[in-house]
């Protein structure tokens, strides 16, 4: 068992930062209001938004730099898409599902520049670096060690403020996959922690 104090603490780490159900029912008012053009929308809808955004692609393994650049084509393919937003429907499952295909293309674009320069045999002029979060936030650190699909839902739950419904939609998922993917993560949060938890003592018993 873990102890008592760990579980809150595991808790509230993951609901940092959480877009709230208030806010949520205010998004999708902007949203429509976007589509009409309300010149004051965008900035209500960016200004909330793009905080969890960045939070989800950093969660999903991108650094700072390549986050600001999925963010940024985030924003632009909302845009470019604003009109299939159907008014009435919630706004986050549509704006997750874009993200998540922004992240997917940004992958996938990342990897064959990779493949590119290796079979050109072309050596970058500075060595790859790794990036250190140590100093970063308290929910990368914990969900790091989670698999991609487990992070990926984890981080719209919980930062994203999504519900398991509007997380199955985004991901075009279903609800009990969802739930499954949760529970396995949380279990293996746990894990991890009693394992730190246990590493800790053995060091100051020494």
């Amino acid at each position: 068992m873990l102890p008592p104090r760990i579980i809150p603490q595991m808790v509230s780490a993951l609901q940092e930062n959480g877009v709230s159900e208030e806010s949520s029912n205010s998004l999708d008012c902007w949203m429509a209001r976007y589509q009409q053009a309300d010149p004051k929308a965008p900035a209500a809808l960016v200004g909330t938004l793009s905080p969890p955004l960045l939070r989800f692609f950093i969660g999903q393994g991108a650094s700072r730099e390549q986050a600001d650049d999925l963010l940024q084509e985030t924003w632009l393919r909302i845009h470019r898409v604003r009109h299939t937003y159907r008014p009435g429907m919630p706004v986050l499952p549509w704006i997750y599902a874009i993200a998540r295909r922004v992240r997917v293309d940004g992958y996938r674009r990342t990897r064959r520049i990779a493949q590119h320069e290796t079979a050109m045999d072309v050596l970058p002029e500075r060595t790859a670096q790794v990036e250190v979060r140590n100093s970063g936030p308290a929910f990368e650190t914990l969900v790091a060690a989670l698999p991609a699909a487990q992070r990926e839902v984890l981080t719209m739950l919980k930062v994203g403020g999504l519900t398991l419904e509007e997380v199955a939609c985004a991901t075009s998922s279903t609800v009990g996959a969802v739930k499954q993917k949760v529970h396995r993560a949380y279990d293996r949060l746990r894990r991890l922690l009693q394992l730190q938890t246990e590493e800790r003592a053995k060091g100051a018993a020494q």
